[in-house]
């Protein structure tokens, strides 16, 4: 594959080793370790060492270019789509890598819940990792025969230019609302950083816009070829919608026709996801009637609205982290709710405070009850960061527990007839960050334990 590697603990012998300096590491400090696991070569901005050395300005900039002069022209026949927004990304592409692949077409999916083609899964660190790790992943999906990747494409990515290079066939634009602000600062470098997207397309210059947020003409670029999504007036019109705890039945007009469907997820931001998974399909060439027949067989990503039943009541784990995200969740419950709505939500640490009260407050308002608990501290006291989303909190329906687990096993005790609990905020992550470290931890186990030892053999009344 790639003969030049960032990460020494990757280095074969024979390999050329490049120092990058990012926020948290510099490469510089593991130079000699990349020595004594075989590096040959060493690409740095400065030092003197026993193997042959290159000293160039600047060794991201020396990486990118190399990168796209020696690997882009493998893959570059490849379409890609890249998908941005706050809330929506992984739904929207891993549906259209369900899609795609139904449709025998194949397809490599790149972003937060992994790296997948078909016949492989594996993790990744970041929703976008950096550019070498990429081109690495392009390389494998081309040799494994995919002719689609599709990816989401995330803020940081696009303002370090970790997609250097990259063009896309079509791009899509799914929500902004608040996060990242720790790094961004301010929601107009945050919206900038996203719009980075659609001015790197190329081909067709597809570009899907949800037109119902207020920040979708931001997006909308004179070049590509824009297609709206909107309950009130778009190129795609979603006419009505309707919920059960196990699905959505909706209606939506396209190109002077009318279609009607049902998919298996619940809420109405997945009816936005859906069509916009729909229109980048149906743009490679595919006919809307084919991809709609697929939709009792597609699945959401693990942690997003997934339904655990027990009893009569539903359970739902997801990954909303964001107080818009909550929001959506929340209001989505409410819409097919019989009982009550206790909800279980936290907040990361070292991570944008501003967030932690609004969190808090879009919490109470949208539940019956809620418990404050634990996400991913981090460096971060838990109890301090629960004090923050406190800030935000008025009404009297709630109570903290620190400790995560324990909030949710309270959360299950609590459950009346019909009742829904919404487990908010890790969604897929198996683990919790505490200090540095990660440690084991699945909301989906907490539960399932929960249901093993206390089973419903009726309706609880």
């Amino acid at each position: 594959m790639i003969d030049i590697k960032t990460d020494s603990r990757k280095v074969k012998p024979g390999d050329t080793f490049i120092a990058i300096r990012n926020v948290s590491r510099d490469g510089h400090d593991y130079i000699e370790a990349a020595i004594e696991a075989g590096a040959t070569k060493i690409i740095c901005e400065e030092g003197n060492y026993p193997v042959e050395t290159v000293i160039v300005p600047n060794t991201r900039e020396y990486l990118d270019k190399y990168l796209y002069e020696n690997y882009y022209p493998k893959f570059s026949d490849m379409k890609f789509i890249g998908v941005t927004g706050t809330n929506g990304k992984t739904t929207i592409c891993y549906l259209i890598y369900q899609m795609l692949t139904k449709l025998e077409k194949k397809c490599a999916y790149i972003g937060t819940i992994g790296f997948y083609y078909p016949g492989e899964s594996r993790e990744l660190n970041n929703t976008t990792p950096d550019t070498d790790l990429l081109y690495e992943m392009f390389l494998e999906a081309k040799e494994a025969g995919c002719e689609v990747v599709v990816m989401e494409v995330s803020s940081h990515a696009l303002d370090l230019n970790r997609i250097y290079g990259i063009t896309y066939d079509e791009v899509a634009f799914t929500n902004l609302t608040q996060d990242h602000l720790d790094y961004h600062k301010t929601i107009e470098n945050y919206r900038d950083a996203k719009r980075i997207l659609f001015t790197k397309t190329r081909g067709d210059k597809i570009a899907v816009l949800n037109k119902d947020d207020e920040n979708y003409t931001h997006f909308l670029l004179e070049e590509n070829k824009n297609i709206t999504i909107s309950s009130k007036e778009g190129d795609v019109q979603i006419l009505s919608i309707d919920f059960s705890n196990l699905g959505t039945h909706f209606r939506f007009s396209f190109k002077d026709t009318l279609y009607e469907t049902n998919i298996p997820m619940v809420g109405r931001y997945n009816v936005y996801n859906y069509l916009t998974s729909l229109l980048l399909v149906e743009s490679l060439g595919f006919k809307i009637e084919e991809i709609l027949n697929l939709n009792e067989t597609l699945q959401a990503p693990k942690g997003r609205m997934e339904l655990i039943p027990y009893g009569t009541n539903s359970i739902f784990v997801d990954y909303a982290h964001t107080p818009d995200a909550v929001i959506n969740v929340l209001e989505s419950s409410k819409e097919y709710k019989k009982g009550k709505v206790i909800t279980i939500v936290g907040c990361g640490g070292d991570r944008d405070p501003l967030k932690r009260p609004i969190m808090g407050h879009a919490a109470e308002v949208n539940s019956d009850y809620v418990i404050y608990t634990s996400d991913n501290p981090r460096t971060e006291d838990p109890n301090l960061i629960l004090e923050d989303i406190l800030k935000g909190v008025k009404q009297d329906n709630h109570e903290a527990i620190v400790d995560r687990k324990e909030a949710i096993l309270k959360g299950m005790s609590m459950l009346k007839d019909k009742d829904i609990l919404m487990i908010l905020g890790k969604g897929h992550e198996d683990y919790q960050i505490i200090g540095k470290e990660k440690h084991h931890f699945s909301d989906q186990e907490i539960v399932h334990e929960y249901i093993e030892k206390n089973p419903i053999e009726k309706d609880l009344s």
